[in-house]
């Protein structure tokens, strides 16, 4: 009885340290998502504000992969207006960010469905979008993110997206 009693202590002494492992590996997710929830409010603050600086910022500054991909339902349509199209284009950060700096008519991209995935150093951000331009949809679908924790903070280093009705 003496023995197992021992075992039982010794067993519960080696637990504690494992549950307090195991909550601040939470804490530090929780802190992490939390993180990367605060860059994807900034990105659709910026679009509003067209602030195409801030947009930037949020941005890898030496990487630049971004895909727009037509959807099964518009690339037809998409082709039958223009044969030589192409249904992965590329683009980039910088382009955008421009092209909202610049916009004259407002601009707004809306979220839903916001998943992260991460382990403290990479991220991957997926969520379904509205992008609204004078306030009608101009584009909807689906979009990923691939994102670092870089020195200064959670940047965006890839961004993937459908391009849909």
């Amino acid at each position: 009885m003496r023995v197992l009693l021992s075992f039982l202590l010794f067993a519960l002494c080696l637990l504690g340290p494992a549950h307090a492992a195991d909550r601040s590996v939470a804490r530090a997710h929780a802190a992490d998502v939390a993180a990367i929830h605060k860059v994807v409010e900034q990105f659709k603050t910026a679009i509003i504000a067209h602030d195409g600086k801030t947009l930037a910022g949020l941005f890898l500054q030496d990487h630049d992969s971004w895909l727009s991909v037509a959807d099964a339902a518009l690339w037809p349509e998409i082709k039958a207006r223009n044969p030589q199209a192409r249904k992965v284009v590329p683009s980039s950060w910088k382009e955008f960010s421009q092209y909202i700096q610049n916009s004259d008519k407002p601009v707004e991209e809306r979220f839903y469905n916001v998943r992260i995935d991460t382990n403290g150093a990479v991220a991957s951000v997926w969520f379904d979008f509205d992008f609204l331009v004078d306030g009608k949809v101009s584009n909807r679908g689906s979009e990923s993110w691939q994102m670092v924790r870089a020195e200064e903070g959670w940047k965006i280093s890839s961004m993937l997206f459908s391009m849909g009705d």
